[in-house]
């Protein structure tokens, strides 16, 4: 494998860098760069400026209104966005259902729903983890039962979601249901979507360490959706679900909002605080960012070796599960040192503790900084995707066949 870049790549890169420079509104820069909490209206303008230009969905195929980018191409636009201050795209519509529908979805389907997810007109959040059913999904209860009737007929849907992060923004929800109850649990499962406003569903929030809102729980008493709303063949849905979840194992790597971050981690780390000498004197903590620092290039290299075999339609081994564990573990050793390096101002909650004249100002180590509370959200990136540890049963399965 080729690792330089292209004469093409550095040129596709270049127009990435001047669209972002010249198109990223600058208020929401200063707030990822300050590590501040974003807003859907963030999320949103930042997705309508995308779509205008045509780089909405990047990874789509162009038959399906997507950029049809290469693997390498997406990987360049992420990184740029990463190191300007770009909001991420959310995944759970255009990486996570959008290619299960285009996959396995019906021609309504397609039609329907994608269009929403290109321009970001339809917010969509995950309704797969239940309080009882998370590393273990397959022991999932919410049911839905098919009821006879015209167009089809309708499911009649009862039970609860949790953990489900934006669905107090969302319009829709993909859902894993249960619809047969013999046999093995996986094989009576099934994939549903559901307009978030139909009668019957209720979201409650559940308020973080840092004081945030961005998690709920979602309770659905006697819902109808319609059959139409089926993805592919009833109680086939674990095979959609692992497809999905090969997707987001791979892009929780983030390799390049973790660049970012280290970029950021030297930053302050260099910075005289208190009188004292830089933090990045100190022979342990620089050997700390030294060595995160190669896990990263490690990842970065294993995420385009698992970027091109997607991409010429292989199914993926071990690599998207390597990818999730590593890349969620690099992640919170990265949070964990940028609030060292910080110390005391590095504040456990945001609410209360950020003066309103001061958001949108570039971060700056004299002033408070909520990494204790990025800290404390970061703890759930080791379990959202299936936990680290079903990941090294995986990888252990796949590669030494134990």
């Amino acid at each position: 494998m080729d690792l330089e870049f292209t004469p093409e790549d550095r040129d596709f890169r270049a127009i990435v860098r001047e669209f972002i420079d010249g198109n990223l509104p600058a208020d929401i820069a200063a707030r990822v760069h300050a590590r501040r909490p974003l807003g859907k209206d963030d999320f949103t303008r930042w997705q309508k400026i995308l779509h205008d230009r045509g780089w909405g969905v990047p990874a789509w195929p162009r038959e399906f209104g997507g950029a049809g980018w290469t693997p390498i191409q997406q990987y360049i636009f992420e990184e740029e966005c990463a190191d300007a201050g770009a909001p991420m795209q959310l995944p759970f519509g255009p990486k996570m259902v959008g290619p299960v529908i285009m996959t396995f979805g019906s021609d309504f389907q397609l039609e329907r729903f994608l269009p929403g997810i290109a321009s970001g007109e339809d917010w969509w959040c995950q309704g797969f983890s239940e309080p009882g059913a998370g590393s273990d999904l397959a022991s999932l209860k919410m049911r839905a039962e098919r009821v006879s009737g015209p167009d089809g007929g309708h499911y009649l849907v009862n039970g609860q979601k949790t953990w489900t992060t934006y669905a107090h923004y969302a319009d829709w929800i993909f859902c894993l249901v249960r619809t047969r109850s013999d046999g093995r649990p996986q094989e009576g499962i099934s994939f549903l979507l559901v307009d978030m406003k139909t009668p019957g569903i209720s979201v409650r929030p559940i308020v973080m360490l840092d004081g945030g809102h961005e998690i709920n729980e979602v309770w659905f008493e006697n819902v109808e959706v319609p059959a139409r709303n089926l993805v592919g063949d009833e109680n086939r849905g674990w095979t959609y679900a692992k497809f999905l979840l090969d997707q987001e194992r791979t892009d929780i790597a983030r390799v390049g909002r973790s660049k970012a971050a280290l970029k950021y981690l030297k930053t302050i780390a260099r910075r005289e605080l208190d009188g004292g000498r830089p933090l990045i004197e100190n022979q342990r903590f620089r050997d700390r960012i030294v060595q995160v620092e190669i896990e990263l290039m490690a990842l970065e290299i294993t995420n385009l070796r698992a970027l091109c075999t997607m991409a010429k339609k292989r199914v993926p081994g071990p690599e998207p599960s390597l990818l999730k564990l590593k890349g969620s573990e690099i992640e919170q050793m990265l949070s964990e040192l940028m609030m060292q390096a910080l110390g005391h101002r590095s504040i456990p909650r945001v609410e209360g503790s950020m003066d309103a004249n001061r958001r949108g100002e570039p971060i700056d180590p004299d002033l408070a900084a909520p990494l204790s509370g990025n800290y404390f959200n970061g703890r759930k990136t080791s379990i959202y995707g299936g936990s680290n540890e079903i990941q090294k049963n995986i990888i252990s399965r796949m590669i030494l066949g134990l």
